[in-house]
């Protein structure tokens, strides 16, 4: 079976390399490290996660291994299966649990949330995030914490990185809001909202709490096979990054931003 979704199918291609590529990457690691270190203390005391785009499930695994039951979708049948391989191989079968399910089709799926999470960029795939909100809305339960790691409109690095190298039109390819990228030879529409038009589609159901960079000083996965003779740099980089990255001037200058969302009403 074949993924319908586009950005499904363009990841179905990707799905058994995908590790190689970016979570075992240099790059992949020092900004999951960032993402997941928020994700544990917002998450603290909830029980039932949902997780959009979770690709091979590499946070998904690691929220069920510290306690989290934790429902993990994806719009790629292999990155689904793939995320399934990886859980079996631990020993586990029932938690995380993954389903072939894209963000836009989220009436799918059953059952109530006390928080949701999308780390990378999944939700750039998707053009209008009001509707995803509102499914969000009917599937969290009062005072849920929602996590959402998105690709910036303006990422300072690809900028700089692309102009130096002679390459213009992908030094500024995310600036319009909108860039058809070629992934493994298939178009994939992709969508960069400004953090005003993100704050807007969640509400009225969610009010955003903090916002930070993911990737203001620590690079694009693409250097990575530069910065793999540069480690000590990304470790200079990486604390940069810390004293850094929620400055209301920078925060949304980092190849990705970290928004932490809350669903009004009362929480635990």
């Amino acid at each position: 079976m074949i993924a319908a979704h586009p950005a499904g199918r363009a990841f179905d291609a990707m799905a058994d390399t995908y590790d190689d590529d970016f979570t075992q990457s240099l790059i992949g690691q020092a900004q999951r490290s960032v993402v997941m270190q928020d994700a544990f203390r917002i998450f603290r005391g909830r029980r039932r996660l949902l997780e959009l785009n979770c690709g091979t499930g590499e946070d998904a695994l690691c929220f069920a291994e510290n306690g989290w039951k934790v429902l993990a979708l994806d719009a790629s049948e292999r990155m689904s299966a793939c995320a399934r391989i990886r859980r079996e191989s631990l020993g586990t079968r029932d938690n995380p649990q993954f389903r072939q399910v894209a963000t836009e089709n989220l009436r799918e799926i059953a059952g109530e949330f006390d928080g949701v999470f999308s780390n990378f960029s999944g939700l750039n795939c998707v053009s209008d995030l009001a509707p995803i909100a509102r499914m969000l809305a009917e599937k969290t339960t009062p005072g849920s914490p929602l996590l959402l790691c998105l690709s910036t409109r303006v990422c300072l690095w690809e900028t700089a990185w692309y102009l130096l190298h002679g390459k213009p039109a992908k030094a500024f390819r995310r600036w319009t809001g909108r860039h058809q990228a070629i992934l493994q030879g298939m178009p994939v529409d992709v969508y960069y909202p400004t953090l005003d038009i993100l704050r807007q589609a969640f509400r009225p159901n969610f009010k955003l709490r903090s916002v930070r960079a993911i990737g203001l000083f620590v690079p694009p996965s693409y250097v990575e096979s530069w910065i793999r003779k540069h480690t000590l740099l990304l470790r200079i980089f990486a604390r940069l990054d810390k004293f850094f990255s929620r400055l209301p001037l920078l925060r949304t200058f980092g190849d990705h931003m970290l928004l932490h969302f809350e669903k009004n009403g009362e929480g635990m």
